[in-house]
């Protein structure tokens, strides 16, 4: 039988990511028996005490036992934390001894969405590859420099430690983790049971593209802003350089330290999240969406849209647009 931990987090955490992992592993347990198997998991609610948890100021959630009675677990499930996470950390590093060490005794452990920092800050993710909810990736690059972020992807496997990208795709690692403990008529039982899309790879079609100016380079952050009023223009990396007075090296140098893109990224990110909005909110056909962000080239837009999107342009106007979708 494995031994499944999940952490109930001191200071603010999403209750789903507490509630999820435990519904699905008990649930899977009462479909073993009815089945007339035995059950597999035995899941636990662990905290640094068993001392109650208030979240949002109205939810409780009581730790089955404290991290000292766990001797040895096979999975520690690590939920979203909410707040400053610099603070979060601090609240919570306690735990970080007790996940190094099941980890190092064989314990798998998985982060869900946010839930990245706490598993970065245990020092495990170091060089490895690692995803988060795309609304927190600058923060998480700033804070983990050391740890591959993989921004687009919803779920990272990589030596016994997972992640999820943002919010509900948790459902996805677990289904996952689901299908490797058991077999994947389980992982689609459950999935069917909960009505969850299963084998979602990427959390591309729900990215916002904001910027990236949390940084101080004042230079850069004029060129990021020369960029998002000029998009629609033609614009060069030498262009840009000789606006800055400086060499176009020096400029993609500082360009990617701050902001984690090339230019040319960084100008293909701000059309595409243009042609978004308009595909959203438009009846505009595909065609005159990319003449409008500053495409001539079909197969360009198209390949480049896809690449940050995970769709083609047709395809996100009609998740995004019925509307417009019954019009044409």
């Amino acid at each position: 039988m494995k031994h499944i931990s999940i952490l109930v987090p001191n200071g603010a955490a999403a209750l789903g990511c507490i509630e999820g992992p435990f519904i699905l592993f008990n649930k899977v347990n009462e479909f073993l028996r009815n089945l007339g198997k035995p059950e597999l998991f035995q899941v636990q609610l662990v905290g640094l005490k068993e001392k109650r948890q208030v979240y949002d100021k109205f939810f409780s959630v009581t730790p089955d036992c404290s991290i000292s009675d766990v001797r040895k677990t096979n999975l520690i499930i690590v939920p979203a934390v909410n707040g400053e996470m610099d603070k979060v950390i601090a609240m919570n590093n306690a735990f970080f001894p007790w996940i190094v060490k099941q980890y190092e005794n064989g314990a798998e452990v998985a982060s869900l969405c946010v839930g990245a920092f706490l598993l970065a800050a245990t020092g495990l993710m170091k060089g490895r590859q690692c995803s988060t909810h795309w609304g927190a990736c600058a923060e998480f690059r700033k804070m983990f420099p050391d740890v591959e972020l993989v921004s687009d992807r919803i779920i990272t496997d990589d030596a016994g430690l997972y992640s999820s990208g943002g919010a509900n795709s948790f459902w996805n690692l677990l289904l996952y983790l689901l299908e490797k403990y058991t077999d994947r008529q389980m992982a689609i039982l459950f999935s069917k049971y909960y009505a969850i899309e299963i084998d979602r790879g990427t959390q591309s079609p729900f990215i916002i593209f904001k910027g990236q100016k949390d940084h101080a380079d004042i230079p850069i952050k004029k060129v990021q802003e020369y960029i998002e009023k000029n998009f629609q223009d033609k614009i060069t990396v030498d262009q840009l350089a000789c606006m800055l007075a400086i060499g176009r090296r020096n400029l993609e140098r500082r360009f990617r330290k701050a902001t984690s893109n090339s230019v040319v990224e960084y100008l293909q990110r701000v059309k595409i999240e243009a042609a978004k909005k308009k595909l959203e909110l438009s009846t505009e056909n595909v065609s005159e969406v990319m003449y409008k962000v500053g495409y001539s080239d079909q197969k360009a837009f198209r390949t480049t849209f896809k690449k940050f999107t995970g769709l083609s342009p047709l395809e996100y106007r009609s998740k995004y647009n019925r509307e417009a979708m019954v019009s044409i």
